[in-house]
Order: C-alpha cells, then structure tokens, then sequence
C-alpha cells in the first residue's frame, strides 16, 4: 500500500496538461485586458478606426 501511494506521489503523467490549461487561462486573461475596450490597445484601435472611419466620405 505504502508503495502505491509513493508511487502515485511521483507520477507527474497529466501534469502537463494542467500546466498548459493555466498557461491557456492566464493568457486569455492578459489579451482579454489588453485588448478591452475601455483600456489598453483595445481603445487605441477603436480611436483608430473611428478616425480612419470619419475621414472617408460618405455616400451620397
């Protein structure tokens, strides 16, 4: 019994894959912050293209 606990104890199989989904979560956190709407490049983009967007002409 002792063995099977040690040797459950030191399997690491899984292991990645549980550090690859909070790596995943992490960074869609960070791009979720960085590209928001009212921060960040996300404002910057919507400045942007509001800009570009009025400077075009309109159709009449």
């Amino acid at each position: 019994m002792l063995s099977s606990i040690a040797r459950f104890w030191r399997d690491e199989e899984g292991a990645t894959a549980i550090e690859y989904g909070i790596i995943a979560g992490l960074m869609a956190i960070i791009l979720i912050g960085i590209f928001s709407e009212t921060t960040g490049i996300g404002k910057a983009l919507i400045d942007m293209f509001a800009y570009i967007g009025g400077k075009l002409p309109t159709k009449d």
